[in-house]
């Protein structure tokens, strides 16, 4: 500690601080002597103090009061203002919405008038198509067979001379009608005049033994010869029936008549109704027995074979209905099955199948080349379209729907089909128009749009 600190406080006091000391006690007790005046005064003081604190609380309650309003008003209206901003927000949110939405469809439209295909009413009625709805339909589905037309072999004959001979002539003509018992062609046969010699020999000596048995049974009866001779005239009468009923029938096995005024005259005739579809015979020829020179069939019914799969054997059975193609022009038939084979061939492992057809107008001829078709299974589709509605667009199938002023290509995706309906599993809806005949008119035509549009 310094000096200056040790010293009294007195001392270190100085004058001036003192003076300032003596007025401040002299001001305290002036204003002790006021108050000690105005005493009885004191409840009004008092009052009026609390009047002032009264005063002063009220006026802090009410001011808390109003920062309290102020505070609610200031939170509503930052509420308000929130709210409204949301609102705001939320508006432009759907404007922004509503504007993506109009741009989309704007897109949409402009891509649905790029693939659009216009096409006026005038010019798919002069393109001769037809429109049409997708709607329910049965879908048969069908099995394919390959088949060949045939001879009806129950109604088809070989026609063979029994006897040889030497042509003497031939009426018929390769693919000629006959009627039955017309006469083909006409030979001159040696042994077949020999036959005809032995049988006009047994009627001879039928002739002398029936005019013998007649004189003797008289003679018996008169008592004037034995009955010994009358029973030997009997025996040979009998003798000589069976001996001209033989050579009758030799001469009905080799199919020549008995009568006939030429004993080497031999005739070949038709067995029933048909046509000369084979013919191996001419004037001059010297034919031996057993050979074939006719071959009648009758084409009235022919027979369509089809070669099955053994895989497919539970499906063909006896009366079946079938229908019948032809692969080589365009005419269909239909018939039913009247025989499935019971073996299956070792080289081709298919059993035989066959299918009775008529064949009034000769159209099916034998040696044809078919198709035969047989309903395998029936089930119902709910959308389906003409087969000739759907075509190849980008590799996919399409049908193009019918909108205002035109088409649109619609890919679709196809189930079963029996050649006329196609079903359609997705991509088209019952009831939609579309193009039927003539949609590849329609193709052609968004063929070179697209060309034009890429150009």
């Amino acid at each position: 500690m310094n000096t200056e600190e040790r010293k009294p406080f007195a001392e270190r006091v100085g004058k001036k601080q003192w003076i300032a000391i003596a007025a401040v006690l002299v001001l305290g007790l002036g204003a002790g002597a006021m108050i000690l005046r105005t005493s009885p005064a004191k409840p009004e003081a008092a009052g009026h103090s609390e009047a002032a604190a009264h005063g002063d609380g009220e006026h802090h309650e009410e001011g808390g009061k109003e920062a309290k309003e102020e505070g609610k008003d200031h939170d509503h209206g930052h509420g308000e203002a929130k709210g409204h901003a949301d609102n705001e927000h939320h508006e432009k949110g759907k404007e922004k919405d509503k504007e993506e939405g109009k741009k989309k469809a704007a897109t949409s439209e402009h891509k649905e008038d790029e693939e659009k295909i216009a096409f006026t009413d005038e010019q798919i009625k002069a393109a001769d198509m037809t429109i049409e709805s997708a709607g329910p339909a049965r879908i048969k589905s069908s099995l394919q067979l390959p088949g060949e037309i045939k001879f009806n072999e129950d109604r088809t004959a070989h026609v063979v001379p029994r006897v040889a001979g030497v042509v003497d002539s031939v009426p018929a003509n390769l693919g000629q009608e006959v009627k039955r018992g017309q006469v083909l062609a006409v030979l001159s046969s040696p042994s077949l005049s020999e036959q005809r010699s032995e049988l006009q020999s047994a009627q001879r000596r039928l002739e002398l033994a029936r005019t013998t048995y007649e004189r003797e049974k008289k003679l018996w009866e008169e008592k004037i010869s034995p009955q010994q001779d009358y029973l030997q005239a009997q025996q040979a009468m009998q003798e000589a029936q069976i001996a001209v009923a033989n050579a009758n029938q030799k001469l009905q096995a080799l199919g020549a008549t008995p009568g006939s005024s030429a004993l080497g005259r031999y005739e070949l005739r038709a067995p029933f109704d048909g046509m000369v579809v084979e013919k191996h015979i001419s004037l001059g020829e010297s034919v031996g027995e057993a050979v074939n020179v006719f071959t009648i069939s009758d084409l009235s019914t022919v027979w369509a074979e089809i070669s099955v799969a053994a895989n497919n054997l539970n499906l063909v059975r006896i009366g079946e209905p079938v229908s019948i193609r032809s692969s080589a022009f365009d005419q269909t038939a239909t018939g039913k099955v009247s025989y499935v084979g019971s073996l299956i061939g070792a080289q081709t492992r298919t059993a035989t199948a066959r299918v009775t057809l008529t064949n009034p107008q000769r159209i099916w001829r034998p040696g044809l080349f078919v198709n035969v078709e047989l309903v395998a299974s029936e089930m119902d589709a709910p959308v389906t379209v003409s087969a000739e509605a759907v075509q190849t667009v980008e590799d996919k199938p399409t049908v193009f729907l019918r909108v205002p002023g035109g088409f649109m290509p619609q890919h679709v995706q196809t189930g079963r089909s029996d050649g006329k309906r196609i079903e359609i599993v997705s991509g088209l809806k019952p009831g939609a128009a579309y193009a039927a005949s003539g949609s590849f008119v329609v193709k052609s035509q968004q063929g070179k749009s697209s060309a034009t549009h890429t150009h």
